[in-house]
């Protein structure tokens, strides 16, 4: 054995010995502390014997954990992934008892409900323990993460000395909110990154660029993450729309529909996407080619092995019960934190202000722990088998955001959290066997505001009704949110099924579909097979087209027209071509540049809506009125929500030249891939005429 080995060696077995001292104290200060937990027989015994006692159980209870574990949470693969988190501690527990058993003094034994708390409270010291241990002996570190890279690259071909890449998505993080975070010192990370001088010390060299891009009419991730990987957001209208020629709403955070963009979009380009080289795909909707997927949308709703190894992601880290556990107990104290901060709102009346009761405490602290727990885990153990391409979604800030106010203090604070796992990706890339370029964008930004129906007292849907001679209801139902985490929730409790109170297809032929997406809403009419016309609405609805155009709180409507192929109407009478809108912007005017050209490919989609209609907005303070429930959206045209960002390393290309603009999911499509090709990088398919066309 060599020099080397024999430190490591040796080194291992100190630690070893460290944590299972650790844990042999934790164990004795609990059954000091616990009433149901003890350590020696009711006659009472020696210390020396409790001690042993304790010392055999803390070793019995660690080589259980380190063998059965990892078997348990794979029989039990089939369980929903939710449902594993909260095992987790029944089954921790139901080790310790088992160790308690197994210990030859026999004299120790504890009530089921305390064993869970021994096992969860042992199982996080010694995670901490010999973590730290580690970490404080470098070598040793480095050495067990080359391992791990090992275990996880076993089998597959020798990783390459070229440079990976690593994109983090903040979903829902706008330019500007980065810019701000970074001046006010809540992302240190990002800050360091563009050389932003500390309070203390001398300034930073800067090893990244910030970028702004401008993002499609549809400012959602369904149609930026589509166009991001795949190439391609073509007929990609809303966050959610009416079908005519299949009758069905298509959803971009439905299982189902998201594969079936999927598809549309690699049949229209004609290759796989941004990963098909040696990629991987962390908590997506969309797959874009990766041969390694797990939280990806796009194939939870396939057969079983497949959904299965979509949720393989959470099952990799609750393997680990010391994760599971603080993961566990993280959520819960996000949880409290939102009771408490929607409280505070509640009690000083803060206006815009949403219902944030019932469930969603829940889903926000998935979002923003469970999510960001399990998907960073993934990243950094793609990096550590070193994977070529990284593609990974956080979407703790768009769901925050939605209902606390994109510029809230709360919101501010998940920021905070997002810039440490951005520390956490850089620190692991100093150990993987090959370097690593990290690439942080946003797929859409939020724009603040309070809702339609807190402002007018009635929904989009409510004012459709009334314009086409309907009775209104006399309380509108609610819509519901479209957060991306809403849709992770359901796919990771196996039940990737359309949100409550959305209709697959619509009961009433007659009756107008009307949907909203952020502050961009949908109208169509189902029993009319073709996109109707300006004409024919009037025809049929003389009254339905004013009302809306002519409403404060519409900023414009987008028609075909059978006179000039397609119109937008404003307030007043207010009625521009779209070929014209260029040279006379009328309603657009006030959603600055690039609308036209949002509005104009948007009128050009198989699937556009019979009306297409955009909230007001005021430039003034970028507010707009939100058709959802939520008082942070994006979907539409208007502020912040379309104003993302791209943070790339100095080491790439600039995205664009001096004097052009990003624009589109598709141009940073291309700016990607040409990325994935410089320094000998990953050969992803040449692009398509079209694509060169475009360029």
């Amino acid at each position: 054995m060599g020099a080397g080995r024999w430190r490591r060696a040796v080194g291992q077995a100190g630690r070893s010995v460290a944590v299972w001292g650790v844990s042999t104290v934790t164990m004795l200060v609990l059954a000091g502390i616990l009433p149901d937990f003890r350590l020696q027989s009711p006659d009472g015994d020696s210390a020396t014997t409790i001690a042993v006692t304790a010392a055999v159980g803390a070793g019995v209870f660690g080589l259980l954990s380190a063998l059965v574990w990892p078997l348990l949470v794979r029989l039990l693969l089939l369980v929903p992934a939710l449902v594993l988190g909260l095992l987790v501690f029944f089954l921790n527990g139901s080790l310790l008892l088992l160790a308690l058993r197994l210990n030859p003094s026999g004299q120790s034994e504890a009530a089921p409900e305390t064993a869970v708390i021994v096992a969860a409270v042992m199982s996080a010291v010694a995670s901490a323990t010999g973590g730290a241990l580690a970490v404080r002996d470098d070598d040793a570190y480095r050495h067990r993460l080359y391992r791990l890279a090992d275990r996880r690259r076993r089998g597959g071909p020798a990783c390459p000395a070229t440079p990976g890449t690593v994109f983090l998505q903040l979903d829902g993080v706008g330019h500007d909110v980065l810019l701000t975070a970074v001046g006010k010192g809540l992302m240190p990370t990002a800050a360091r990154w563009l050389g932003h001088s500390p309070r203390q010390g001398p300034p930073a060299r800067p090893t990244h660029r910030l970028t702004p891009w401008r993002t499609d009419w549809s400012s959602q991730t369904g149609a930026s993450q589509l166009g991001i990987l795949h190439g391609s957001n073509h007929d990609v209208p809303a966050f959610r729309w009416y079908e005519k020629d299949t009758r069905e709403v298509m959803v971009c955070n439905r299982p189902t529909s998201a594969a079936e963009l999927q598809r549309r979009a690699v049949e229209r380009t004609g290759d796989g996407g941004l990963l098909s080289a040696d990629g991987a795909s962390r908590g997506n909707l969309f797959g874009g080619g990766a041969g390694e997927q797990a939280l990806v949308l796009s194939i939870a709703a396939r057969r079983r092995s497949r959904a299965t190894r979509s949720r393989a992601g959470y099952f990799a880290y609750f393997s680990d019960p010391a994760n599971a556990v603080r993961t566990a107990l993280s959520f819960v104290a996000d949880v409290a934190r939102e009771i408490g901060q929607s409280t505070r709102a509640r009690l000083r009346k803060e206006r815009p202000r949403v219902a944030r009761g019932g469930l969603y405490p829940f889903v926000r602290a998935f979002a923003t722990v469970v999510e960001r727990d399990v998907v960073v885990a993934a990243v950094t153990g793609d990096m550590l088998a070193g994977r070529s391409a990284v593609y990974a979604d956080l979407v703790a800030y768009d769901e925050v955001a939605h209902h606390s106010g994109p510029l809230g203090r709360d919101a501010e604070q998940v920021l905070t959290r997002l810039d440490r796992a951005l520390a956490l990706v850089e620190n692991v890339a100093e150990h993987t066997p090959r370097p690593y370029r990290i690439v942080v964008l946003s797929d859409h930004g939020q724009s603040p505001g309070e809702t339609f129906r807190s402002r007018y007292g009635l929904t989009l849907a409510d004012l459709v009704r009334a314009g086409c001679g309907l009775p209104v209801p006399r309380r509108a139902e609610r819509t519901r949110s479209g957060a991306e985490a809403r849709a992770a929730v359901r796919a990771a409790l196996r039940r990737p099924v359309e949100e409550g109170g959305e209709q697959h297809r619509p009961s009433r032929r007659s009756e107008p579909v009307v949907l909203a997406s952020g502050n961009l809403g949908l109208v169509s009419f189902p029993d009319v097979p073709h996109r109707m016309s300006k004409e024919e609405i009037d025809a049929r609805h003389p009254a339905l087209l004013s009302t809306l155009a002519n409403h404060p709180g519409i900023g414009f409507l987008l028609v075909r027209s059978e006179e000039h192929g397609g119109v937008v109407l404003g307030a007043y009478g207010a009625q521009i071509p779209v070929d014209r809108l260029d040279e006379e912007p009328g309603p657009l005017a006030a959603f600055g540049p690039g609308a036209a050209e949002a509005v104009r490919r948007t009128h050009s989609f198989p699937h556009a809506a019979d009306i297409m209609v955009n909230s007001f907005h005021d430039p003034a303070d970028g507010e707009v009125l939100a058709f959802e429930e939520q008082i942070g959206s994006h979907g539409g045209l208007g502020g912040a929500q379309a104003k993302p960002f791209l943070l790339s390393p100095l080491s790439l290309s600039a995205p664009v030249t001096d004097g052009e603009d990003l624009t589109g999911a598709e141009h940073v499509h291309r700016v990607l891939r040409r990325w994935l090709r410089e320094s000998d990088g990953p050969q992803v398919p040449l692009r398509t005429v079209r694509e060169e066309r475009a360029a």
